[in-house]
Formats: C-alpha cells, sequence, structure tokens
C-alpha cells in the first residue's frame, strides 16, 4: 500500500545535523528534475529577492524564507517526517511510532514535493519554500513540471498496490492517479455529522482526522491490498468508513465521518 500525502506549508528547519545531500534521496530516477528545480529557486532567491517574495507569495517581513531557500544546498537536513510539522503530520506523529511502526511507514508513505516530487518519511531534507502552485523561472508551473516527471515514475513505484491518497487539490494535480490503477486506488473525504443528522464536508478538522487515518495505515501489521481491506481495517480502529462512488474520480472515494 501507498499512502499519499501532501507537504505541509509549515516545516522546521533542523538546527543542525548531515547537510542536506539531493544525491541520498530515495526513488533517484527523479534526481535530474529535482536539481533543475533546486537549482532554479536557489538561484532566484540568491540573486533577485524582490522577485523571489513576489513569486513565492510572501511578505517583505518574511525575507528570512528567501534566505533559507538560498542556502539550501548547505542546509541542515533531518526525516522528512520531522521537517513536515502541520496539522496533518502533528496528527500523525510519526516519531511517537516504534521503531517496527516506523519501518512499515516508511515503506508506505509518499509525500509530494514541490521541490522534490516525493519523498519518504526517511529522507533526509532541509526546510523549504515552495508552495505548490508556484511559477518557477526556466521551470515554469511546479505542478505541471512534476506531472510530466512523476507520470513516468509513479506506476512503476506503485505496481499493483493500493493506493490511498490524501492530498489537497493543489498536489492531486502533480500526479492525478490514472484510470488504469483505479482498480486499486482510493481517495480518502472526511465528513461530520451537522446538525440535524446532515453530512458535511469538514474544513476545520479535515487535516488532523487525514493525519489520524493516515498513522492506522501506515503503522498497520496488515496492509490493505483493496478499498474495502482499508475500510475494514479503519472500522477495525473504531472509524465510521464506508466505500462510496464519485463521479468525479475514475476510483473509489472512502469516506470518514467524524461525529
Amino acid at each position: 500500500m501507498i499512502v499519499l500525502l501532501p507537504p505541509s506549508e509549515g516545516k522546521t528547519a533542523p538546527a543542525s545535523g548531515v547537510t542536506f545531500d539531493p544525491g541520498a534521496l530515495a526513488n533517484a530516477q527523479l534526481n535530474p528534475a529535482r536539481a533543475k528545480v533546486l537549482d532554479s529557486l536557489t538561484r532566484m532567491c540568491t540573486n533577485t529577492q524582490h522577485k523571489a517574495l513576489k513569486v513565492l507569495g510572501l511578505s517583505t517581513n518574511q525575507r528570512d524564507a528567501v534566505t533559507a531557500n538560498a542556502e539550501l544546498t548547505t542546509a541542515p537536513a533531518d526525516h522528512a517526517l520531522r521537517v513536515y510539522t502541520g496539522v496533518l503530520f502533528a496528527a500523525l506523529d510519526y516519531p511517537s511510532l516504534t521503531t517496527a511502526q516506523q519501518g512499515r511507514a516508511n515503506e508506505r508513505l509518499l509525500v509530494v514535493s514541490s521541490l522534490f516530487g516525493i519523498v519518504k518519511p526517511d529522507d533526509l531534507i532541509p526546510a523549504y519554500r515552495l508552495p505548490g502552485s508556484t511559477t518557477l523561472p526556466r521551470i515554469g508551473r511546479v505542478d505541471t513540471f512534476w506531472r510530466r516527471h512523476l507520470e513516468r515514475t509513479m506506476p512503476e513505484l506503485v505496481g499493483d498496490q493500493l493506493v490511498v491518497d490524501m492530498r489537497s487539490g493543489t498536489y492531486v494535480k502533480f500526479w492525478p492517479i490514472p484510470t488504469l490503477l483505479a482498480p486499486h486506488a482510493a481517495t480518502i473525504k472526511i465528513w461530520q455529522i451537522g446538525p440535524g443528522g446532515s453530512r458535511t464536508a469538514v474544513s476545520h478538522h479535515n487535516k488532523s482526522t487525514k493525519g489520524e487515518v493516515a498513522r492506522i495505515l501506515a503503522s498497520s501489521p496488515s496492509a490493505p491490498s483493496t478499498p474495502d481491506d482499508a475500510v475494514d481495517l479503519l472500522r477495525g480502529h473504531g472509524w465510521d468508513a464506508t466505500r462510496a462512488a464519485d463521479p468525479k474520480l475514475p476510483h473509489a472515494r472512502l469516506d470518514v465521518t467524524i461525529a
């Protein structure tokens, strides 16, 4: 099973540690593409800071993020799931998993990244700032750039494993799950019971619930191989989970409803 996660906008910069080595990332077939994005980002942030602020959607009070981007090639690095520190990753709480559970999570979780394409939990990365809708010099829109590369890489990487998609819309564009993989794919959607028993899509608790669900899927001793298996696993952990059809998706939707 592969669980696809979005990155967090908020990241914790490692205070010290090993220096970032882009050549040491998993899925090395993406390294030439990664090098292009990294070079474009660091050049822009080094040579044209005012432009970088505008391109990255930052205010003048966020110049430190531009400076950090300019220094990525010499920055300290840490495990990706320690660097990504948004609400979803706080709920997933990777550091609290046992060694065995982290081993399973390292094989099952993939974070879609505007800088690296995809990263595994134990990939050593620096903190960076690069929204998924950014247009970079010589690269163009990063989502379009990565889609070209991930369309070639992901099918081979996934194989016939179940793909559980928890990405936001921005990062779905990096690699829309192809129809060919539909029998072995499901998108998670979080719902909440409102007044009078009506069901509405969750906004406030969406990320934290996805993080809790991702933790179960990533750490379970047995990996689901079908959407129905995923439903059974979540139900076994007390979640209200059901499989549903969605006309907007070529594959199953996995609904998780919270009170």
